[in-house]
């Protein structure tokens, strides 16, 4: 933890928790449902730092991944990439509206290149993290991507809390109702 209390980097205890490996795990079946860009990428680019994620994004695609080490919020990105993913960014970040328009800029031109995003549902204040900004509702999520000029060309949602977990407690329980991620593969809207 750094800053204001608030989680800036992905360590080992992070990497290690079995939800986001159950979370990983649903992502790329869900990115096994998209079809192949043609051509083959020489590379992708996943937002944020790299995790175990950032590997078996690697090994689905056949390309090496880059990340960034930027500021997301007010920061540039560069380069040119026909599959960009920001898993688990855009809730961290005071404007995701900005990163969303960099991605735009080094989306490759082209009817296959993708942008896939996911993020938690909307969850009442208790149950929400404190390293989190935004935990939108799918109205407002779905409202951000279109300002930024994206199309939703599939979108899915999937709980990550094994069903055991939620007799454990109270919380617990109110989290299998609530906690929910969103992943959408987004297209740039001609």
């Amino acid at each position: 933890m750094s800053g204001a209390g608030y989680r800036t980097v992905v360590d080992r205890e992070w990497c290690a928790d079995p939800a986001h490996q159950l979370r990983w795990d649903r992502t790329i079946a869900f990115l096994r449902g998209a079809p192949a860009p043609v051509p083959p990428p020489a590379a992708g680019l996943d937002i944020g730092d790299r995790t175990p994620m950032t590997g078996r994004l690697e090994e689905l695609y056949g390309c090496r991944f880059d990340t960034t080490a930027t500021d997301l919020d007010v920061g540039t990105l560069d380069g040119l990439y026909q599959v960009v993913t920001a898993f688990e960014v855009l809730e961290h970040l005071y404007n995701p509206l900005h990163l969303l328009l960099e991605v735009r800029k080094v989306l490759a031109p082209g009817a296959s290149s993708r942008l896939f995003v996911s993020t938690p549902a909307w969850k009442p204040a208790i149950l929400q993290s404190p390293d989190h900004f935004h935990e939108m509702t799918r109205r407002s999520l779905e409202s951000l991507i279109e300002r930024a000029g994206y199309i939703v060309v599939r979108r899915d949602g999937f709980r990550i809390r094994p069903f055991l977990f939620c007799l454990t407690g109270f919380r617990p329980m109110l989290r299998c109702i609530f906690e929910k991620i969103g992943v959408y593969e987004l297209a740039v809207r001609t």
